[in-house]
């Protein structure tokens, strides 16, 4: 079998109703795999004005809104006529990208018609609660996803340092890569915009420190806030820009008065306002790979981040930017002066961080999951059973 065999049912918490680095990977693949001939049915939770349109077949799932987080849904179930379009689609692979209620219920669903299952990990789930004063339930929540994923036939973490921590856990027996790759047309050094920076109140020759994300506070905003904190009263010359949209906005702009907010930047507009930055700080460790670090490189900026997964399989200590001990707050001021006061630092690991991105192409990194796809279904034909969970 090769890709245009495949019929692919993918099962999302967020294909495209509020945009972030996992589903705008998941929408690439997607296209992807139309492109080589394979068919693909993704169901998922849908809105009336959704971020952006999906790519490929998209099915709506039940769905609740997050108490206290209304723009996040939580798919629930497999209703009737999910179960009747699953029916008529006949998969011969289910992907399930997020272990939420529907994501259990189509792994079952799978099981019993014997269907392989591949799940990518995104997020690291576990740790969110540290954010929201929970922190002694992470145990409880690493078990649950760990029985997730266990009666899955093999997952796939978008970094190496992030699939070793799989395996630590002993989420699964079979963990692979699927990393993310890079769109050099829109992230580059040459998307550099002077005119662009002092438009937005930053002077030539002040470096400018930049947060790409989403502003919740999972992404670590206490941390950034404090540490900037700590270099201005340092009087170190810098500016903060911020560039991404959330409900902890206002948190953030009233913590960082001084800094300047874009808000919501896609395409070119993003690439711009990357390049246009001097360095990036990423102080998260939520994540598992780090879209928003790789896009920094490309562009040529080095990076300050948590020494965590995600961050450890691209940033290079020392040579790419700096891995900092997660909160250590004067650490990473440390790391940031030394950027703002060295230009010729700032530059040499721009440099080295522009290289180490360039080799993260698209279509290589989707090409080795479908290998991973035709992996499973060669093994399920030749009767080899996942060693997993025997929960049905």
């Amino acid at each position: 079998m090769n890709a245009t065999g495949l019929r692919v049912a993918l099962f999302s918490g967020n294909y495209n109703y509020v945009r972030d680095g996992a589903n705008q990977a998941l929408n690439r693949f997607v296209g992807y795999l139309l492109r080589q001939g394979a068919c693909v049915r993704v169901y998922s939770p849908t809105v009336d004005t959704p971020a952006f349109e999906p790519t490929g077949d998209l099915v709506s799932a039940p769905s609740f809104a997050v108490p206290g987080r209304k723009e996040y849904r939580v798919p629930y179930r497999l209703s009737g006529a999910v179960r009747r379009d699953l029916k008529a689609f006949a998969p011969n692979l289910v992907h399930v990208a997020s272990p939420d209620p529907l994501g259990h219920r189509a792994v079952t669903w799978a099981r019993h018609h014997k269907l392989p299952v591949v799940a990518s990990v995104h997020t690291r789930f576990e740790t969110y609660p540290r954010y929201y004063g929970l922190a002694f339930i992470e145990p409880l929540i690493e078990a649950m996803l760990r029985r997730f994923y266990r009666r899955c036939d093999a997952i796939v973490a978008p970094s190496e340092s992030m699939a070793q921590l799989l395996r630590e856990q002993r989420m699964n027996y079979d963990v692979g890569i699927w990393t993310r790759g890079i769109d050099r047309e829109i992230f580059n050094p040459g998307q550099r915009d002077m005119a662009w920076r002092r438009a937005h109140g930053i002077e030539d020759g002040v470096p400018a420190i930049g947060f790409i994300g989403r502003l919740v506070m999972e992404k670590g905003l206490d941390v950034f806030s404090d540490t900037i904190d700590r270099i201005a009263a340092r009087q170190v010359r810098h500016k903060v820009l911020v560039v991404g949209e959330g409900p902890a906005r206002e948190w953030f702009q009233n913590r960082l008065p001084n800094a300047v907010f874009t808000g919501f930047q896609k395409g070119q507009d993003l690439g711009r306002a990357v390049a246009s930055m001097d360095m990036l700080f990423n102080p998260s460790v939520t994540e598992t790979f780090g879209n928003v670090t790789l896009e920094a490189m490309a562009c040529g900026l080095p990076t300050v981040a948590a020494r965590a997964t995600g961050s450890e399989s691209l940033v290079t200590e020392g040579v790419t930017g700096r891995l900092i001990r997660p909160g250590a707050i004067g650490e990473f001021a440390d790391a940031l002066q030394y950027y703002c006061d060295n230009e010729p630092a700032r530059a040499a690991a721009g440099a080295a961080a522009q290289s180490r991105a360039e080799r993260n192409g698209w279509d290589e990194v989707n090409q080795a999951l479908v290998d991973t796809y035709l992996r499973i279904i060669r093994q399920r034909a030749q009767g080899v059973a996942p060693r997993s969970s025997p929960v049905p």
